[in-house]
């Protein structure tokens, strides 16, 4: 579900974007490591807050405690531990602790490494809720392929914004009408088939419950106006 769409121009970095988007207290932030701004992290936090966040290869820190790993299970879990930014600047910009999630991606064949200010979930959570980010990108992949959003008629402020909420609206809608449909459509056939039929007269959720439904009922009649002259 979107919630909230926080648009900015180009020249603005993802991390200085996310200062301005409002978050209530106990929301969680999953993100990729562009998102790994200390000084950012603390404000969450500061608000009740929990992140789930990629950190960059570069962060130093120093292990307070190491976390117990599960036995029989949850097996792409490498590492779970508790840490303390070593590096100045940046345990002035954020002092508390943070727990430090290491879990193998066997997808991708690499390993993935977490920080967050959850403390009490286990660390397969903490796995799933990253791995869950990856909707985000499927998203607006699913936006460029199916909307075939190349470029921008107008270059205006308005018009570029215009184009984009459109899409973004769009989007949303075709996802509602696969979830409201009963027959299993992937959203690529749902958006063909409407476009082939956008200019007929149907019944829409009876249609996305049985694209394929064959009735025997004879069509309503058709009133075709007499000739007045």
């Amino acid at each position: 579900m979107v919630i909230y769409l926080h648009i900015t121009n180009g020249k603005t970095a993802d991390n200085k974007g996310a200062y301005d988007v409002p978050l209530l207290k106990g929301s969680v932030i999953v993100a990729d490591r562009f998102y790994n701004d200390f000084s950012l992290l603390l404000i969450w936090d500061s608000k009740g807050v929990y992140f789930v966040i990629r950190h960059k290869e570069n962060i130093q820190y120093t292990v307070i405690k190491e976390n117990k790993l599960p036995e029989n299970r949850h097996q792409h879990i490498l590492k779970d531990e508790i840490i303390e930014l070593k590096n100045a600047s940046s345990k002035k910009k954020y002092p508390k602790r943070l727990r430090r999630v290491v879990i193998w991606d066997d997808v991708n064949q690499q390993t993935i490494e977490l920080i967050t200010n959850q403390f009490s979930w286990c660390a397969n959570t903490i796995s799933e809720l990253y791995k869950s980010r990856w909707q985000v990108e499927i998203f607006f992949r699913e936006i460029k392929q199916l909307l075939h959003i190349k470029s921008f008629i107008g270059t205006s402020q308005n018009a570029v914004m215009i184009q984009i909420w459109t899409a973004l609206i769009t989007i949303l809608i075709l996802k509602a009408l696969k979830a409201m449909a009963k027959f299993k459509w992937h959203l690529s056939n749902l958006v063909a088939f409407i476009r082939l039929n956008l200019f007929v007269k149907i019944n829409l959720q009876q249609w996305i419950d049985k694209p394929f439904d064959t009735s025997d009922e004879s069509p309503p009649p058709i009133y075709i106006q007499g000739v007045l002259f």
